[in-house]
């Protein structure tokens, strides 16, 4: 500048020094609102928190899901349980019910049955009437086979004679007593010495006792 106009040179000495400062000051400003900026960010950003606060927070969440394993766990075994239980009575309930439909068919015709055996008795006696009579009726092969036909027909629903003879045991689960006398043998003391009436069986269970004697 020209040494005529000293206030010139000042002006724009000062105004060159203004600028400056103005430029200084806005990048400083600049610059805090971009450390503000970073700071806001690392405080929002949950893995650059505390790191002790992480650690409770991950152990929390550790504590909980383990927890609920725990729960699950205990809620799978009661439903096992709950399921055998359920299993185990219904396979009773199963066995139960097929025993009885079994025990049902089998004594189904108890009541015939024991009711038809007074006749067999008849049958029985007759048979043996003809078997002792000297003279041969020609319709002994008839009530023969009228009789065996109705035997086996009693046989397939289940009937089944006691077999006894002569010294056979005597038990109370099978056998009534009707009287008691000399045993004619010592082997005879205590066991059966005659059958008065056969008795019977429908499976396995006793629908008439065998009246029997014996020997004291």
């Amino acid at each position: 500048m020209s040494p005529k106009f000293p206030l010139a040179n000042n002006l724009t000495s000062w105004l060159r020094l203004y600028l400056r400062a103005m430029k200084k000051d806005k990048e400083t400003t600049d610059e805090k609102q971009q450390m503000g900026e970073q700071e806001e960010l690392i405080q929002d950003n949950p893995e650059n928190q505390n790191p002790e606060e992480n650690s409770n927070d991950n152990q929390s969440k550790t504590d909980e899901s383990a927890e609920k394993i725990q729960q699950l766990e205990i809620e799978i075994a009661e439903a096992k349980d709950k399921h055998l239980r359920l299993f185990s009575e219904f396979e009773n309930y199963r066995r139960r019910t097929s025993k009885e439909r079994l025990e049902l068919i089998s004594t189904a015709n108890e009541d015939l049955i024991k009711s038809l055996l007074p006749v067999v008795d008849d049958f029985s006696r007759a048979k043996k009437a003809f078997e002792q009579s000297e003279d041969k009726d020609p319709a002994l092969d008839g009530f023969l086979l009228i009789y065996h036909k109705l035997i086996k027909t009693l046989e397939q629903k289940g009937l089944k004679k006691m077999e006894l003879e002569e010294g056979s045991e005597f038990t109370t689960d099978l056998h009534e007593a009707i009287t008691q006398i000399p045993a004619p043998k010592d082997e005879l003391k205590g066991k059966i010495v005659d059958v008065v009436e056969s008795g019977y069986l429908l499976g396995d269970k006793v629908i008439r006792f065998a009246k029997v004697v014996i020997g004291a």
